[in-house]
């Protein structure tokens, strides 16, 4: 049984986005209980709650937005949150995107640890997976099974002399997702860069937030943080996305060459499919099935 988290204390970061080349100050605050993972939009007076119906773009990233207002890539923010447990910040943010900082959710790990993590009184409640549950999204699957706690097995694929496929299976806990996960950077291929930018993405992106690959290799001088850093940063958008839903997930998840947009597919399936899962609340000992509210 896990209860309910938040920070101990405010703390402030700032970084350009990838997408947008802008820069933008993110401050950090601890909220009450049941509170969820509040963004708002300070330079906008708008409010966004991190839910599934807030999702408004999956182009190379995921977006919320309401009325309007958007918040590009929150995805890795919302993995850091999701990998430590944190389940009620208000999020406040003076732009338009969330700082890549160095493209993965190491620099973002150690911001919420310097800010603290305070526990609260009510025991977090869960989704657990009861009967598999599977979508086909052109050529993405994604599958959860029901399991005794959370696990992720990733499949990714590549048409590349050097990279051909990466599978990995972890069981997700907070020391897994510290040392596994977190330090994997986003990347991408030299060759689409300049359409990327064209339709106005990647206009922040370098060598000093994301891995670059061309048609010989890595561009990076650093090389890569693990072997496998490709398909780690998979289940790093995974978890960000899942968090989406409001709840852990207890299953195993499998995806095969999977990104934003069948994340979000998977989960609108999950709610529909109230056959495959129950809300397990431990501090009223019951499960319950919803005819649900996300």
């Amino acid at each position: 049984m896990r209860y309910q988290r938040t920070l101990k204390k405010a703390i402030t970061f700032k970084g350009i986005g990838l997408h947008t080349g802008r820069k933008t100050k993110v401050t950090l605050r601890p909220a009450p209980r049941d509170t969820g993972i509040v963004f708002v939009r300070t330079d906008r007076d708008t409010v966004i709650k991190a839910t599934i119906k807030s999702v408004v773009d999956t182009a190379f990233a995921t977006t919320i937005g309401y009325n309007g207002t958007r918040i590009k890539t929150v995805e890795h923010l919302l993995s850091a949150f999701g990998g430590l447990g944190i389940d009620n910040v208000i999020v406040e943010v003076e732009g338009p995107e969330i700082p890549i900082l160095d493209g993965s959710s190491t620099e973002l790990v150690e911001i919420i640890l310097n800010a603290g993590i305070s526990q609260l009184s009510p025991p977090k409640s869960y989704i657990k997976i009861t009967r598999p549950i599977y979508i086909e999204d052109g050529h993405s699957t994604i599958m959860a099974l029901p399991y005794n706690g959370r696990k992720i097995t990733y499949t990714i694929h590549f048409k590349h002399t050097l990279f051909s496929s990466q599978t990995l299976t972890i069981e997700l806990t907070e020391e897994s997702f510290i040392k596994e996960i977190a330090p994997a950077r986003t990347f991408g291929f030299l060759k689409n860069v300049e359409t990327l930018r064209a339709n106005g993405l990647a206009l922040g992106g370098s060598l000093d937030n994301a891995i670059v690959i061309d048609d010989n290799g890595i561009l990076n001088e650093s090389g890569l943080r693990f072997e496998n850093e490709f398909v780690r940063h998979k289940i790093l958008d995974l978890i960000g996305d899942m968090s989406l839903i409001g709840y852990p997930i207890e299953g195993h998840i499998i995806a095969e060459k999977a990104g934003h947009s069948s994340h979000i597919k998977f989960l609108k399936t999950l709610i529909n499919s109230k056959e495959s899962w129950q809300i397990v609340a431990p501090h009223q000992e019951r499960i319950y099935s919803y005819a649900y509210v996300f």
